[in-house]
């Protein structure tokens, strides 16, 4: 579960949709509204602190670090992780790195970056939990 608090608060911050210095729902607020332990909202705080994605201030709350490229960082990290994967699947079918060039080659090609689109999925996605109310 916190790790679900956890991306829908991280996409919010890559959509742009909460600035840098933007206050998050409070532990207690958050953990009531969405029906789980105040632990699990800690929790999924405190990951988000250690990975750079909010600060938290003593007696004051927490909000979206102020980091200037946060969201670009985070769709990189995203991007690594989703690269590892392709690259395991291309060791499993024997691919060498030419073929996987050219697949890659390809895609790009085939699609055409649509950022309102994936913002648009993002939000189709996240409105359907009781979580997605609260952080808005």
């Amino acid at each position: 579960m916190y790790e679900q608090i956890m991306e829908q608060i991280t996409t919010k911050v890559m959509a742009g949709d909460w600035r840098p210095g933007q206050s998050l729902p409070s532990i207690r607020e958050l953990a009531s509204a969405s029906s789980v332990s105040v632990i699990t909202v800690k929790r999924a705080y405190l990951e988000l602190e250690r990975a750079g994605v909010i600060v938290t201030r003593q007696g004051k709350g927490s909000f979206v670090a102020e980091t200037q490229d946060l969201a670009k960082q985070l769709v990189r990290d995203e991007f690594d992780a989703h690269l590892m994967g392709m690259v395991g699947a291309a060791h499993k079918l024997g691919m060498d790195g030419k073929e996987v060039v050219e697949h890659v080659s390809a895609a790009m090609v085939a699609t055409a970056p649509d950022v309102s689109n994936s913002k648009a999925i993002n939000a189709k996605t996240s409105t359907n939990s009781s979580l997605t109310r609260i952080i808005k």
